[in-house]
């Protein structure tokens, strides 16, 4: 392997972020359930990176590349391990570009950009935590739950998944938490359901103060409707689709409620991927697809806006 210097590169996504550019070998490859998990070497940016944030993976060789590049949660990080730092993803081969990535041999060298994006928001003190993932979604939440014991958090985790192969990380799950839970939609593993059956006694029983998700977002919606019912802080790791995830393509806008109420198209590649579970207008998916609401800063409908000339649409 060559140098550090000669195999990587410090880019600017946003003022004051630490990201590095890195042309990565990928060291391990192995099937987990429904999904591969890849290993990477990738010097500097298992320094820099923290739970929540991810990678973004450029697609293809110079002669099948794709243009746009795929984002990961990072699922782990080893900085100076045996084959010195590196960062580990978990995919779900579900279109071209994954499956291309999750056919590649050990030793391929692969473009990579990170740490991107704000990671989870860590409590000041030791309180009650709730992990809860679906799928692969899952796959960030055990290094959260590290950094949370190490704080003096109780942390309780929840998985759920369609079936039991495409659960992700359940064996896991019973070392990294003090308690857990899984459903799947079958009944193949756990108890048959939603995460959001079981949430409201998981909730009780541990005394939650914080709930972290990461997953689909119907789940995420779930679990923040059902965290400020009780008055529990959720923190969310949204799935919007990212292309660049440097804020420059504008292809994962939605919509956000500040402190004051007023919602914003925010970039969910800088602004997130977490957020406040109370902030995000859940109401805006319809169907799976994110709608500017009417009453968005800017939009058409929004009160602030200057009224067209007479005449004019």
């Amino acid at each position: 392997m060559t140098g550090v210097t000669e195999r990587t590169r410090t880019i600017a996504a946003r003022e004051g972020a630490g990201v590095i550019q890195v042309q990565a070998e990928l060291v391990a490859t192995r099937p987990v359930g429904a999904y591969q998990h890849l290993t990477f070497v990738a010097p500097g940016i298992a320094d820099l990176a923290r739970p929540g944030q991810f990678i973004a993976v450029a697609i293809g060789d110079a002669t099948s590349s794709k243009l746009l590049r795929r984002a990961f949660s990072i699922h782990q990080v080893t900085p100076a391990g045996t084959y010195g730092d590196t960062v580990e993803v978990v995919v779900s081969a579900a279109g071209a570009g994954t499956q291309w990535l999750t056919a590649q041999p050990a030793g391929t060298s692969i473009d990579l950009i990170g740490p991107l994006g704000k990671p989870f928001p860590l409590p000041t003190s030791p309180v009650p935590c709730v992990l809860v993932g679906g799928g692969y979604g899952s796959a960030p939440l055990f290094w959260l739950a590290q950094a949370l014991r190490e704080r003096g958090c109780p942390v309780e985790i929840v998985l759920g998944a369609a079936t039991h192969a495409r659960l992700f990380g359940a064996a896991l799950a019973r070392t990294a938490a003090d308690g857990v839970t899984i459903t799947t939609d079958d009944g193949s593993a756990g108890v048959k359901g939603w995460v959001s059956d079981v949430l409201p006694e998981v909730f009780e029983r541990s005394s939650a103060a914080v709930v972290y998700g990461c997953g689909p977002m119907g789940m995420l919606r779930s679990i923040s409707e059902l965290a400020a019912a009780r008055g529990i802080v959720a923190q969310v790791a949204v799935e919007e689709a990212m292309a660049c995830g440097v804020g420059v393509c504008m292809t994962c806008v939605m919509p956000i409620a500040d402190d004051d109420g007023v919602t914003s198209m925010v970039r969910s590649c800088l602004s997130g991927p977490v957020f406040r579970g109370d902030r995000v207008r859940w109401d805006a998916w319809t169907d799976g697809i994110c709608h500017v609401p009417d009453d968005a800063l800017g939009s058409p409908g929004w009160a602030g806006s200057d009224p067209l000339p007479e005449g004019e649409s």
